[in-house]
């Protein structure tokens, strides 16, 4: 009963984590499919990595290097698949901290430009 309920609630975890990553795939230009895959966000997020402003944000991350940790995590959540849960559902959390925080220090440097 237990494992049953833990499960439950991992895979409703998990579910979350993949809707929000693909959100944020598609706020940085991806072109999302229904239901994607971890791979296939990874894949959406590193094209984004590659085109994003290299624009300076914590410390001494830039945003290319926060959406690079980000696929790092995907990638590894993928490899993981099923076998370990908690330590996948970890890595898509970090994957959306390091890309929310990518994406927090693009909007302020939009914003600027525009004002120009």
């Amino acid at each position: 009963m237990i494992n049953r309920e833990i499960s439950s609630r991992l895979a409703a975890g998990h579910g979350r984590r993949v809707t929000q990553l693909a959100d944020a795939a598609a706020r940085w230009g991806g072109q999302v499919p229904e239901d994607p895959g971890i791979t296939e966000l990874a894949d959406l997020l590193e094209a984004a990595a590659t085109n994003a402003p290299d624009r300076p944000g914590g410390p001494g991350h830039t945003t290319r290097a926060l959406l690079a940790g980000a696929v790092e995590d995907l990638r590894a959540a993928a490899r993981l698949g099923g076998l370990l849960p908690a330590v996948t559902l970890w890595h898509l959390q970090r994957a959306i901290d390091q890309e929310h925080t990518a994406h927090q220090q693009t909007v302020p440097a939009q914003r600027q430009e525009r004002e120009r």
